[in-house]
């Protein structure tokens, strides 16, 4: 297992080992404490190239958390990998977001859902960025699709940089 994969199984520890950590002040209202503590931190993942940031706390320790967890966001919504061969609607992340009816649909706060974008954008990114075509490998409808994505706003911009890389106009 390489590249996304890997990093985002890696328990939060190992993940952290790989990242350089920055403190700093951060500037604007907050008071006195925000301007003479080093509360901002900056995560960097040389493996992935990921930079994040987090300083609207006057906590180091919330922005960390907060920073942490948009890097693993990151790594779901920014990082595109090639898929295997095969059924994509067979995809661990694909079966593990299907309800019991089979439907695909969860939204942005299940955790189910950066897995499952991930892989939709990968697929998207393989397919030249064309909604339908990538939405047949997984039973859905183009509109589905695109409502899937449309939910996450991140989501939905890496989905907009796609279909541009591959000369296709943006969606609204």
């Amino acid at each position: 297992m390489t590249g996304r994969d890997a990093w985002t199984s890696l328990e939060d520890k190992a993940l952290l080992a790989q990242c350089e950590v920055d403190f700093y002040r951060a500037s604007g209202p907050g008071g006195q404490k925000r301007n003479k503590t080093s509360s901002a931190v900056r995560l960097r993942h040389p493996p992935s190239g990921l930079i994040v940031i987090a300083e609207e706390s006057r906590s180091q320790h919330e922005n960390r958390a907060r920073a942490f967890k948009r890097l693993r966001r990151a790594l779901w919504l920014e990082i595109r990998q090639e898929l295997p061969e095969g059924d994509l609607a067979g995809h661990a992340a694909v079966v593990a977001a299907r309800d019991r009816s089979g439907s695909l649909w969860v939204g942005p706060k299940d955790p189910r859902y950066l897995p499952l974008a991930g892989v939709l954008l990968d697929a998207l990114q393989a397919g030249n960025g064309r909604l339908a075509e990538t939405a047949a490998h997984f039973g859905l409808g183009s509109a589905a699709l695109g409502d899937l994505l449309r939910q996450d706003d991140d989501a939905w911009k890496e989905t907009g940089r796609i279909r541009r890389v591959h000369g296709l106009k943006s969606l609204h």
